[in-house]
C-alpha cells in the first residue's frame, strides 16, 4: 500500500469477558478511534472494526467486530492500529502541522542552503525534536521550536532552520 500509514493506537489487552479491548490511544482525543471505525494493520489491511467504544485511562475500551472473547481480546494484545493519512482533516492552522508531514522535508538554512533533509520527528519528553539528516555527515538533532524552526514551508516541502553552533 502506497498510502501513508498513521499510527493511532496498539491493543494493550483484554477487558473484561466478553471480549472488549483495551487500545492505548495515540490520538489527540481518544474517541477518534472510535469515530475512524476501521483500523489497519501495519500492511494496511483492517485489522479492527470498531462497533462502539468508550474513554478508559490511558484509552479507550471498544467492542470490536473480529474480537467475541477475552481469549481473542488477550492474543490480540500489541497489535498496532494506523489509519491512512488521507483520513485526517487537515489542520486548521497554519502553524499545525502533522508529525508525518514534516518527515522528508527539506531543511534550510535562513539563507536558503540545503542543510539536509526531515528524517524523523520524536518527543523524548521535552517537546519535539527533529531527526535532521544531513547532506554529508551524521545526523543531528533539532528543536522544534520557533527559535529553531522560524519557518515551515509545507508548500515549498521545506523548513527555515537555525542550525546549532554545534553542529557543523
Amino acid at each position: 500500500m502506497s498510502e501513508t500509514l498513521i499510527q493511532v493506537g496498539r491493543v494493550a489487552g483484554a477487558f473484561g469477558v466478553k471480549g472488549e479491548v483495551r487500545i492505548t490511544s495515540f490520538t489527540a482525543g481518544p474517541l477518534a478511534l472510535v469515530d475512524y471505525k476501521t483500523l489497519l494493520g501495519e500492511d494496511g489491511a483492517p485489522a479492527l472494526t470498531v462497533l462502539s467504544g468508550r474513554v478508559a485511562k490511558g484509552g479507550v475500551v471498544v467492542r470490536t467486530a473480529e474480537i467475541t472473547d477475552r481469549n481473542q481480546a488477550e492474543a490480540a494484545r500489541g497489535l498496532k492500529l494506523y489509519i491512512t493519512r488521507a483520513t485526517l482533516p487537515e489542520p486548521d492552522d497554519e502553524d499545525e502541522y502533522y508529525v508525518t508531514d514534516l518527515i522528508g522535508l527539506d531543511v534550510v538554512s535562513l539563507e536558503g542552503d540545503l542543510i539536509g533533509k526531515v528524517r524523523s520527528v520524536r518527543d523524548f519528553g521535552a517537546g519535539d525534536l527533529l531527526e535532521v539528516a544531513p547532506v554529508a555527515g551524521e545526523s543531528w538533532w533539532l528543536p522544534f521550536t520557533r527559535d529553531a524552526v522560524p519557518e515551515v514551508q509545507m508548500d515549498a516541502g521545506r523548513i527555515v532552520a537555525v542550525r546549532p553552533d554545534e553542529v557543523e
